[in-house]
């Protein structure tokens, strides 16, 4: 089905995916290509000597050693075990030995292989009884012939990456939700939680941000519902994403901030940093902190955004809104001028709109009208395909009138119902009339089209060319 290569610290890895006639799912194989038969005997041989010394205590490790601290002493010891086995090796080979035999004994093993396809979106552990799987771009859950050689590793590694960012996970505490380094998003499960073994779960942060660039080239969305949704934030309209698990809700959260103009005060609030804005931007992120092991420390969602609001912000984005007291102060952030940005997880605006009116979040519909707009995302779980779903006003009853929506069938988003309230809101506050709205939204047509034939990806080239625009200098 598909062959390529990676580069992990300079060892090519080839991946292969297929299908066999009896396999119902697809498989991704791994191999190392530049690693021969011999040199792999050695590797493991260093590998069983250095793990002796460690078990025996010939390179001391101390609790309170930090993990950089602990990388350290293991590089050296691995760096006069590489001079003992290959003493005419060169610089190269020997970093790349060093990273191998560091990967397999202090880090996440051929996991960290899998963190470095850029084509790979999820990688779960479900057991030590089954191999690893994959969610690919293109072709979707895939079975690895990577397997996590036992329960006990599975759960040394759920310890390992809870400890780098000062969490704990154990049989009191069997849950986990955490990142790596790189930012990708770590959710463990200890058994007998999860009946079947020990799990985890790692959504693969994605190193090049997606912008309205992507999102119009891949068509996930069309000119003209883009171009509508430049005008509403550059007018300061507050908007929600919505859309179920996996759909791109944060990406495309993501896409709307690449509107921003320079001269606003951006505040971004959530669990795991994701966003990543323009670098000229005035944005300062803010992220939640759990309680430490005594229950002290902890920074929620509701503080943070309530603390938001003593920061002189002209815009609030919210990576996910889950509970009542963040929606009641959110809304109410949106009747005194702010303008508030977030993702809510609901299929379409219909459901967002009763979602948000019912218990438990409970919001009056009477304030839903501050809400301008709602943009869904949804994923075709069969193709894995994401598309916008539907671009939503809210009226003055609460309720939402679906603008544009994408049929399925032709695999195109068209307007399905004039704008309203939108109109109305624009009127008022920009004195536009409708036939200028019209035009305005035809003039960022031709810019995004302009931005997608010169396939301007990069997020900060964009946030230089939206700047300037917001202050005239664009020579087009």
């Amino acid at each position: 089905m598909d062959n390529y290569q990676i580069n992990v610290d300079n060892l090519i890895v080839h991946v292969d995916i297929f299908q066999n006639e009896t396999d119902f799912v697809p498989q991704y194989r791994i191999s190392i290509l530049n690693i021969s038969p011999h040199t792999n005997i050695i590797l493991e041989k260093l590998k069983e000597e250095f793990i002796t010394k460690v078990a025996t205590g010939t390179v001391p490790v101390s609790q309170e050693d930090a993990q950089q601290s602990i990388q350290e002493k293991f590089k050296k010891e691995i760096i006069l075990l590489i001079e003992k086995y290959f003493p005419k090796i060169d610089k190269k080979n020997e970093e790349l030995l060093i990273s191998y035999v560091m990967r397999e004994n202090i880090g996440l093993g051929n996991i960290e292989i899998l963190l470095k396809d850029n084509q790979l979106e999820e990688i779960v552990v479900n057991s030590a009884k089954e191999p690893v799987w994959v969610y690919h771009k293109k072709f979707g859950w895939l079975k690895t012939n990577v397997k996590i050689p036992s329960e006990a590793r599975i759960r040394h590694f759920a310890t390992m990456i809870g400890r780098d960012v000062q969490k704990e996970i154990t049989l009191l505490k069997p849950l986990l939700d955490a990142h790596l380094a790189s930012g990708d998003r770590v959710n463990a499960t200890l058994n007998p939680i999860s009946a079947d073994g020990n799990t985890i779960t790692i959504r693969k942060f994605s190193e090049k941000p997606w912008t309205i660039v992507d999102f119009v080239k891949n068509r996930t969305i069309s000119l003209e519902a883009a171009s509508v949704i430049w005008l509403a934030v550059q007018n300061e309209l507050s908007m929600l994403i919505a859309g179920g698990t996996a759909s791109g809700k944060t990406s495309t959260l993501n896409v709307v901030c690449n509107f921003f103009p320079p001269n606003h005060r951006i505040i971004s609030v959530e669990d795991t940093r994701e966003i990543t804005l323009p670098k000229n931007l005035h944005w300062v992120p803010l992220e939640t902190r759990l309680p430490n092991p005594e229950g002290k420390g902890e920074v929620t969602m509701l503080d943070l955004v309530v603390n938001s609001l003593r920061m002189r912000p002209d815009r609030i984005v919210v990576g996910e809104i889950r509970r009542k007291k963040e929606a009641e102060v959110l809304f109410e952030a949106m009747h005194t001028g702010h303008s508030v940005y977030g993702t809510f997880h609901a299929n379409d605006a219909r459901e967002t709109v009763i979602r948000l009116t019912n218990p438990p979040i409970d919001v009056p519909k009477l304030l839903m009208p501050a809400l301008s707009a709602i943009l869904v995302q949804s994923r075709n779980r069969r193709t894995g395909t994401r598309r916008t779903f539907q671009l939503a006003e809210i009226v003055e009853s609460g309720d939402a009138n679906v603008l544009y929506q994408l049929d399925f069938k032709d695999d195109r988003f068209k307007k399905v119902a004039e704008w309203t309230k939108l109109m109305e809101t624009l009127n008022l506050f920009t004195g536009m009339s409708r036939q200028e709205v019209k035009k305005d939204v035809e003039h960022k047509k031709v810019l995004l089209k302009h931005l997608v034939k010169e396939n301007m990806t990069n997020i900060h080239q964009l946030g230089m060319f939206f700047a300037m625009y917001y202050n005239n200098r664009l020579n087009m």
